[in-house]
């Protein structure tokens, strides 16, 4: 819910430039409309519609009173109205078929601007038939420099539900127009839909076509790169130190620190994504497995595992706790967490040794 949330406030600006009032033909001259909030005036309304019912009312000053009507009725909210004028207008019958002849080469504005309306009405599958009908049955225009194709398909990514067909939309975005990927963000968006309907070899190649966008941020993701990157890293690693029984790893763990053996204990610590932090602190940092070095802390020390789990552990993330690291911080838990990596079902759900919380639990 939060994407779409995202998504619709985003797509707000473009909807406004493509529907504004401000006339796009400089040569059209049409009546004047009131700009004066809440007012609306309906002796020039019916003016408008007297002009639009002229026999030799050519195809872009039609346009232009098109566009002052649809900014008049959107103001009144009277997104019915609008609809139905604009699909007669674009040559749409009751089944959505086209009538021959019955659109000028203003139809791709018309058919977006009833979609448009129905959306606003709360109509959205009646919205996403006729966006499709403009993708499919009209050429792209050009109002205020916005592509009415381009436009449609950012609508129908956000208002349609079904994955596979958001796929298709975000491809087309990025093949028709791309410059949608100039940043990455469209990319990661289709990587996420390739993860929701289980395709995790495209998943995995557009997240890898995401990372070079380091910095990016993405709406509703705030942790997109890291997130994308670990399973990245994780799908292209052997993933040899998960076990699929949590009590098999937490026993290999304890023989490595009572026999104090630091090489065993790297072994058997996720090699991607490991992190250690405080309990209020942010997991994992880019450099944690890189820097951590467990035979600095355990040379002429003894370290000490409490005879169970602790009991805040649960069915998936388990604590341990241990002691004798460091002076400064003597106490640290070692995470352990069910591995969520649908890419390979011959571990997903395995175990993982996860990363390290530094110093006593607090509540």
């Amino acid at each position: 819910m939060q994407r779409r949330r995202v998504a619709r406030a985003a797509a707000t600006p473009l909807i406004a430039a493509v529907l504004g009032a401000t006339l796009a033909l400089q040569s059209c001259s049409a009546p004047r409309v009131s700009n004066e909030a809440g007012v609306v005036d309906r002796v020039e309304l019916s003016e408008l519609f007297g002009l639009l019912k002229a026999t030799r009312i050519d195809p872009g000053r039609r346009f232009a009173v098109l566009r002052q009507i649809s900014s008049n009725l959107i103001r009144q909210r009277e997104f019915g109205r609008l609809a139905a004028l604009l699909s007669s207008l674009a040559g749409l019958q009751e089944n959505g078929s086209l009538a021959d002849g019955a659109a000028d080469s203003y139809g791709a504005w018309y058919l977006f601007t009833a979609a448009y309306a129905y959306e606003q009405a709360g109509s959205a599958p009646i919205a996403a038939i006729y966006y499709d009908r403009t993708l499919e049955d009209w050429p792209d225009y050009m109002v205020d420099g916005r592509s009415i194709h381009r436009e449609c398909l950012s609508r129908l990514i956000d208002i349609v539900d079904s994955p596979e067909r958001r796929i298709n939309y975000y491809k087309d975005l990025i093949d028709r127009f791309p410059e949608e990927a100039s940043d990455g963000k469209t990319l990661f968006l289709l990587a996420k839909e390739y993860e929701r309907v289980g395709d995790w070899d495209l998943a995995i190649k557009t997240y890898s076509e995401f990372l070079p966008f380091f910095g990016t941020a993405i709406p509703g993701y705030p942790d997109a790169f890291n997130y994308a990157k670990g399973l990245v890293d994780l799908y292209n690693s052997p993933k040899d130190w998960v076990f699929r029984d949590l009590q098999t790893l937490v026993g290999k763990v304890r023989a490595a620190l009572a026999s104090g053996d630091s090489d065993k204990l790297r072994s058997y610590r996720a090699k991607v994504n490991f992190f250690e932090s405080g309990w209020h602190g942010e997991e994992g940092g880019s450099n944690a497995q890189a820097i951590f070095d467990f035979g600095e802390f355990m040379s002429g020390s003894r370290i000490s595992a409490a005879p169970s789990l602790d009991p805040s552990s649960n069915w998936h993330e388990a604590y341990l706790k241990t002691w004798g690291w460091t002076d400064k911080i003597s106490t640290w838990f070692l995470c352990f967490r069910k591995l969520y990596f649908p890419a390979d079902p011959d571990i997903h759900g395995y175990w993982e040794w996860a990363g390290i919380y530094l110093g006593e639990k607090t509540q």
